[in-house]
């Protein structure tokens, strides 16, 4: 049955980034646990991407509020008329993500969007700043503005360039980075190569700081290999972007929302972004849902510079705010799992462990380089004994599980990572 179903998707839907030697066709979900067409259960280690962060199909109380409201309302015109769900997540997003000062949101349908909508605020916010930066390694979308900040993999970009207007530099990567520093024994020397790259070499001679509108960023690089900065990384950054006035607009989509054990990511590491974009688990694996949070000075300067269709649905602001309350009470829960996981991954045959809270990434390496054969066997083998896992970079794997997973069955996905790792590499 199940060969059917992944040869006709082949033929009848476009290529993307699926996977044929994971021939997953999924039919249901409880909890942490996915069932295949054929009755085939394992435990979930990919939470959907950071989607289904409650579980799957999703958390009982959002099911309830979402219920509740979808007799009432779904769809509510949100940017032509008012309703108030959202008007109420507007004002919790604005009183929960960091910085004392006033803030606005816009809602929107996913993460791409979010990130969009910030790259307009800023720009239009001072037309003579032009000019983006971002990360090499990053992931921010693939709509065409997203893209342009992009950066994980050149096949994401493939036949789409040129863009312009956005600036790439080397993100802090503690195990490999163009000047060689272990940034696990030298975090202070890395963090100083980073900045003192952009402002000794791309202010310099390359573009002048008075026309950079913002430095997009994710706290920690998701899609490219679950990458930990120096802690003192984003505070520094921060410092070098008020001394010339530029706004930071921080990428939370997928490690926002309760996943490194704080509500923001950036609560790790003592900075205050001017823009934060959100999406995935903000929809509770029920709607898809973006959000973007703002200075309130960015605000767009006319009405019609910017909106959407489908944005502060009404069944997805109920969601989002039954979402936040449900996080809340699982953050202890997050960090103490991720103690364990910790403990656990460290000790498995690996060549790199980090990560915080339920976030991590595990790499495999060959002569320092890294190896995507082993990481590719390793989860297709775990596969094979019914865990779920996803790639991340070129030889590392993300281990997201839902934030709902209790310590058993988190041991039981790490005793299961462990002897597929054990088969791959003997």
């Amino acid at each position: 049955m199940w060969r059917k179903i992944v040869e006709e998707s082949e033929e009848f839907l476009a290529r993307t980034t699926r996977n044929p030697e994971i021939p997953l066709v999924i039919d249901r979900g409880e909890g942490v646990w996915l069932y295949d067409v054929e009755g085939n259960k394992y435990l979930d280690f990919t939470s959907g991407i950071g989607v289904n962060s409650l579980g799957w199909p999703s958390h009982s109380e959002v099911i309830k509020v979402a219920a509740e409201q979808m007799q009432k309302l779904a769809h509510s015109m949100g940017n032509d008329f008012y309703n108030v769900p959202q008007l109420e997540l507007a004002k919790v997003l604005a009183s929960i993500t960091p910085g004392n000062f006033k803030k606005k949101v816009f809602f929107s349908n996913s993460g791409t969007e979010a990130v969009e909508a910030g790259i307009k605020l800023v720009k239009q916010f001072d037309p003579k700043r032009r000019y983006l930066i971002a990360f090499l390694g990053s992931f921010h979308g693939r709509t065409l503005g997203s893209l342009s900040l992009t950066a994980s993999k050149s096949v994401q970009r493939y036949l789409f360039n040129p863009f312009s207007n956005v600036i790439h530099i080397p993100y802090p990567n503690p195990l490999r980075n163009p000047w060689h520093i272990n940034g696990y024994s030298d975090p202070e020397g890395l963090t100083n190569a980073v900045l003192e790259y952009l402002e000794d070499y791309i202010f310099e001679h390359l573009v002048d700081p008075e026309e950079v509108a913002g430095i997009v960023f994710e706290p920690i690089q998701g899609e490219g290999g679950y990458i930990v900065p120096p802690k003192d990384f984003f505070s520094s950054l921060e410092r070098l972007a008020r001394k010339y006035g530029i706004m930071l607009i921080d990428d939370e989509v997928q490690m926002g929302l309760g996943r490194t054990g704080k509500m923001f990511a950036i609560e790790n590491f003592n900075s205050t972004p001017d823009v934060i974009t959100l999406a995935k688990a903000l929809g509770g694996g029920l709607y898809p849902v973006g959000a973007t949070v703002f200075r309130a000075e960015l605000d767009f300067k006319r009405v019609g510079m910017h909106s959407n269709t489908f944005g502060g649905n009404a069944v997805a602001m109920v969601i989002g705010l039954k979402v936040i309350e449900i996080v809340s009470s699982l953050l202890p829960r997050v960090n103490e799992l991720g103690k364990l996981f910790r403990d656990e991954l460290s000790t498995m045959k690996v060549d790199d462990v980090r990560g915080m809270g339920l976030a991590w990434g595990i790499e495999f390496l060959n002569g320092g380089k890294p190896d995507q054969k082993v990481r590719d066997k390793v989860i297709k083998e775990a596969f094979k004994r019914g865990l779920l896992l996803l790639p991340a970079g070129k030889g590392a794997i993300r281990l997201i599980p839902p934030m709902i997973i209790g310590e058993e069955e988190a041991k039981q996905g790490l005793s299961t990572l462990r002897e597929s790792i054990n088969a791959v590499k003997g």
